[in-house]
């Protein structure tokens, strides 16, 4: 579709400094861009995708550093781009280059001529390529900004608004959940319509899902590196637009399709009763480090959006890893990321959002501040105080890692969760004390904040790593196809390997991984907090060993639908959909171990094998590998009106031994059923005999048992 400027001889009018951005009105369209170092601005007007300028007008108007003007006759669906004059000096910071046409940093969509095209602001390859400004015009093949309104009809979307109590969340990418299913239309695989269709909703009420967290929807720019062989940047950590909803998830490839396609998808999950987290990145963006392409912000005010060495500002400060970190410190750099944010919540509805390496947006120099502005601002936010927030709390900087650290009301990835888990089941010593912290909320890392349980997210597995199955199927990472010769990805995955690395014939390692996946499943369903589902890891997909996919826009990130492990699957949904709507679970507090009610009940006791209560001595025993956790009461005896509690108590029953352990249960006076025992993937419920008094577990199990009656001696 060809877009066209509505007047002849375009005129320029002052327009307003506020909203940032190309602001749809009825008669026409008002810009207003943000550059203190630029000296001038110029507004570029474009007929077709991968045209020359029709009309380029400059924003004259200049209220404190933001350039505007207002154009009448242009409407909803005109292409422009920016071009910003000043001077070009990296020794200074100062990167302007006014042949470049830039990317407004609040476009709503973003349209690309030329995908194979990086535009660099220099001219010379070499030591000191990036010294000399290249005066190339490359408004042909430069990506195209488009005006867009906001008119959508949400009809009756409401929020599901879940508690963090209910919350089950499902980490997943637009693609690769929906490009192999064979249920979802043709047209949709791969989009967010195929999110939204039937047959994933229906999949992840099954699951018990309430929540799906995507991987990076904003628009994004491929680094050099990974396209110069010949692959893409599949997960999208590298941001281009922090308004532009990503182009390539529509199935409409008409510029700006994909925004009206992105509201449908929250539509669709609103109705099903499930919300929608992004994944987003505001701590760097796809420029890169000074080398890398001049595609928005460099161009526009390299001093304000970055952090520069304030030694040599010619380089960035990188926190992230990836060439470049924003400067959360300035505060229209600070208005950025808070407009946006707002916008996906109020424009798009989304439900909240989980800040990828966060530690980077809250840094005081080369120190971590858990009351920078950044959060500052986000707390007293009417909007964002009120969405879901979620930190990946760390980064590549020094005291980066920061589990634990961000105030109320965040929650965060607990990556000590993830570790002492997998840790655990690995058979590894002297995790006792670490694993009671975990599977009870953290307490230690979330309470003195004024958080309870939900503060952590616990995971397993995520998109970063090993898939849930490859934990037990390889010992080291098979990465060579990202084309770094294997040096990418995490060294250091807790995997399980049972010796064999890859698919195994032999039944019993086949047995033995098939029991760690339940094991770790059963673990992370049953453990307070949030729980976080790495998608596919409910089907035993595998990536075949690569634990750092983010290059593979291939069958080795997407999920294969027609291979899924039936067992593997309706043995998440019941621990999941199931056990996981157990009140116990889903408490708002943490346990403290005392005596509620009545002089006989707890909510909590762990147990060794022998049904006495774990001393301090027995925490710390690296050769305590086996002990059993009661929730909800101490066999649920009687409370203080003599009345049994029995609905709620659950008994879970852990052995990473390498040896068969008996357990004591804990009174004689009480009926149990087994909910589960991981040696085998049986989701029935079966009572025991009212005789039995212990329970066995095989090496590497746990079984979870239910309190289902006490006979009249227990009171």
């Amino acid at each position: 579709m060809i877009y066209r400027a509505a007047v002849s001889g375009p005129q320029i009018l002052p327009g307003t400094a506020y909203p940032l951005g190309a602001t749809c009105y009825a008669e026409g369209i008002n810009f207003a861009v943000f550059s203190e170092t630029a000296t001038r601005i110029e507004v570029c007007l474009f007929d077709a995708v991968d045209g020359t300028p029709v009309a380029t007008l400059p924003l004259a108007e200049r209220t404190g550093f933001v350039h505007h003007g207002f154009v009448p006759g242009l409407a909803p669906g005109q292409l422009y781009g920016l071009r910003a004059h000043g001077p070009y000096d990296p020794p200074a910071g100062l990167r302007h280059n006014p042949f470049m046409v830039l990317v407004d940093p609040y476009a709503r969509a973003i349209a690309t001529p030329d995908p194979k095209y990086v535009p660099y602001a220099y001219r010379t390859p070499g030591p000191l390529l990036d010294l000399v400004m290249d005066p190339a015009d490359n408004a042909a093949r430069a990506l195209k900004s488009v005006a867009l309104g906001d008119e959508f009809d949400w009809g009756d979307d409401r929020p599901p608004a879940r508690a963090w109590s209910d919350t089950l969340i499902y980490e997943g990418h637009v693609k690769g959940l929906t490009m192999l299913h064979p249920d979802v239309p043709e047209g949709l695989r791969g989009t967010y319509g195929g999110v939204a269709s039937e047959a994933i909703i229906k999949h992840l009420l099954a699951l018990g899902v309430t929540a799906v967290e995507l991987l990076p929807v904003h628009e994004s720019f491929d680094e050099p590196h990974v396209r110069r062989i010949g692959l893409t940047n599949y997960w999208g950590y590298s941001t281009l637009g922090f308004f532009a909803p990503a182009s390539r998830f529509a199935a409409e490839r008409r510029p700006g399709a994909a925004v009206d396609e992105f509201k449908n998808m929250v539509k669709g999950l609103h109705a099903a009763g499930i919300e929608v987290i992004l994944d987003v990145v505001y701590n760097h963006t796809g420029e890169g480090g000074g080398a890398g392409p001049t595609l928005s912000l460099r161009g526009l005010d390299n001093r304000a959006y970055y952090s520069l060495d304030p030694r040599d500002p010619r380089h960035y400060v990188d926190m992230t890893g990836c060439g470049n970190t924003l400067n959360l410190r300035h505060p229209q750099v600070v208005q950025l990321v808070l407009d946006s944010l707002r916008y996906w919540a109020v424009e798009m509805r989304v439900d909240g959002f989980r800040f990828d390496l966060a530690s980077a947006l809250s840094r005081r120099g080369p120190e971590f501040d858990r009351w920078s502005a950044f959060l500052a601002a986000v707390h007293q936010d009417p909007v964002l105080r009120r969405v879901k927030l979620i930190a990946e709390p760390w980064d590549v900087g020094p005291g980066g890692y920061q589990v634990g650290g961000f105030p109320s009301p965040w929650a965060e990835w607990n990556g000590r969760y993830r570790d002492s888990v997998r840790r655990f089941w690995r058979g590894d010593p002297g995790l006792a004390s670490e694993l009671g912290f975990r599977l009870t909320g953290s307490a230690d890392l979330y309470m003195a904040s004024g958080r309870g349980p939900h503060g952590s997210i616990n995971y397993v597995a995520c998109h970063d790593g090993f898939p849930l199955r490859d934990l037990t199927m390889f010992a080291r990472k098979h990465n060579a196809a990202n084309g770094e010769e294997n040096r990418d990805g995490n060294n250091h995955e807790h995997s399980a390997n049972w010796g064999v690395e890859g698919p195994s014939r032999d039944p019993d390692i086949s047995a033995v991984r098939a029991r760690t996946v339940r094991n770790l499943a059963t673990t992370l369903a049953l453990s307070l907090g949030v729980p976080m589902i790495c998608a596919g890891d409910e089907l035993g997909r595998s990536q075949g060993g690569n634990n750092n996919a983010y290059c593979q826009d291939n069958p080795v990130s997407w999920i294969d639908w027609a291979s899924a492990d039936v067992a593997t699957l309706t043995f998440f949904r019941h621990v999941f959909k199931n056990l996981r709507q157990t009140a116990t679970l889903r408490r708002r507090v943490f346990f403290v171990g005392a005596r509620i009610g009545g002089a006989a009940l707890k909510d909590l006791q762990w147990l060794r094998p022998d049904g006495a209560e774990l001393m301090p001595q027995d925490w710390n025993d690296p050769r305590t590998q086996a002990l059993g956790l009661l929730l909800g009461g101490d066999a649920g005896l009687h409370d203080a009106h003599g009345r049994a509690v029995v609905g709620e108590s659950l008994l879970l029953l852990l052995n990473a031994s390498s040896t068969a352990v008996r357990f004591v249960l804990p009174t004689a006076a009480a009926s149990w059923a087994r909910l589960v025992d991981t040696r085998h993937a049986d989701t029935q419920v079966v009572p025991l005999p009212v005789t039995q008094r212990d329970y066995e577990l095989v090496a590497h199990s746990m079984a979870v048992l239910w309190l289902t009656a006490l006979r009249p001696s227990a009171a």
